[in-house]
């Protein structure tokens, strides 16, 4: 059975390079490189191999500009078939996200719609249950694994605190976590031809505004007692000594 499959990506800063500012506590963002997010790389991954043994066609879904090609053409040299990148919007918050989200995913003939479990910029884990409920589809969440059964999606989950496999009909979505795979490195033939393949560039058409509203975005103080030991051999009590009050 040849599936339809949306993937959603994401294109960040590199967070590797990412500094506060010692000043206001405030991220500092400006120049630094973008690259695909971890997750979104999983995602297509899983995306690719769902495809490799169904057959179908992989669609790929993220915002940006004009000019944020690259996340989508890493995500073609992946495996991805054609893409589609939203304009016009900015932010992060999941309600109003998810909405943008379900209106472009609602145009696509679809089986499958994967995605990371959360953010790497904000952690919130919210989006997957907000597409699903605006979509009217089944969510299977935090799935480490995924078969396609006779037109069924099953996929085990990882939970707090056990593992759990479920399977529901399908269209479906699915969110992923790091532990589901290990992204291959496209082949270099993949890599030329990926900017060939067909991007879409839309704006979106949705302009209701939620009231949530982000108030700050500024890292905690973090106060550490230093002490230099000169000596190892004296320090190493004292250390011994921190460790056992901290983990009374």
């Amino acid at each position: 059975m040849a599936l339809n499959i949306i993937v959603l990506i994401k294109q960040i800063v590199d967070i590797d390079l990412l500094k506060v500012n010692p000043s206001t506590g405030s991220p500092e963002v400006q120049n630094l490189p973008l690259r695909l997010e971890n997750l979104s790389k999983n995602a297509v991954e899983e995306a690719v191999r769902i495809k490799e043994k169904n057959g179908g066609k992989i669609y790929a879904i993220c915002f940006g500009t004009e000019k944020s090609s690259s996340a989508m053409k890493e995500a073609f040299a992946m495996g991805v078939d054609e893409g589609f990148v939203i304009t016009g919007y900015q932010g992060n918050d999941p309600a109003r996200t998810s909405m943008v989200l379900a209106e472009k995913i609602r145009a696509i003939p679809h089986d499958i719609v994967l995605l990371g479990n959360q953010s790497a910029e904000s952690y919130t884990g919210l989006l997957p249950g907000k597409i699903s409920r605006i979509l009217g589809e089944r969510l299977l969440s935090n799935a480490i694994k995924i078969e396609i059964v006779n037109g069924r999606a099953r996929a085990t989950m990882a939970m707090e605190s056990e593992t759990v496999t479920a399977e529901t009909q399908l269209p479906a979505v699915i969110s992923v976590t790091q532990e589901i795979n290990e992204p291959r490195l496209p082949p270099v033939m993949q890599i030329l031809q990926a900017g060939r393949k067909p991007m879409n560039v839309s704006a979106t058409g949705i302009k209701e505004v939620t009231p949530n509203k982000i108030i700050s975005n500024i890292a905690p103080k973090s106060e550490r007692r230093k002490i230099v030991f000169e000596d190892i051999e004296k320090g190493i009590p004292e250390v011994a000594k921190a460790i056992r009050e901290a983990s009374r």
